[in-house]
């Protein structure tokens, strides 16, 4: 069943090349209302809590570091049927296969320094906001 709350994260690429604003302003002119909000430098334990799913994958250690690496910003979104609609807005994982119009066309600069985190499902999205927020979205 769609909710309509979401979680995002900006992460440190973009944080270090002062994208929060825009990125935050394409997060609104997509029609999603910004409920949390906050900024964290997340420590290579948290981040590897927060990438647990991924420990056993080849990417994981520079996962973690990259995560690590500076602060992030942390939201959670509302919006009719958040999780798919904030899915497209942020635009595919490969920045070079991105649609324009999309956060990760404008703001990602690879794979791996693509702009954003977007929950992929309700449940990770409940999962992901408590793990920053502490309650349920």
């Amino acid at each position: 069943m769609a909710t309509n709350r979401t979680f995002t994260m900006i992460k440190p690429d973009a944080v270090a090349e002062n994208h929060i604003g825009g990125i935050l302003s394409m997060i609104e002119q997509g029609g999603f209302r910004i409920v949390e909000l906050q900024k964290v430098n997340l420590t290579p334990e948290r981040a590897g809590e927060f990438y647990a799913v991924h420990k056993e994958r080849p990417f994981y250690n520079d996962l973690v570091k990259y995560m690590s690496s500076g602060p992030i910003v942390a939201a959670i979104l509302e919006k009719d049927n958040a999780v798919a609609d904030f899915r497209t807005l942020i635009g595919a994982t490969n920045p070079a296969n991105a649609e324009e119009g999309t956060i990760r066309k404008k703001y990602a600069k690879s794979i791996e320094a693509n702009a954003v985190h977007g929950s992929d499902s309700d449940e990770n999205a409940q999962i992901e906001g408590e793990f920053f927020f502490g309650s349920q979205i």
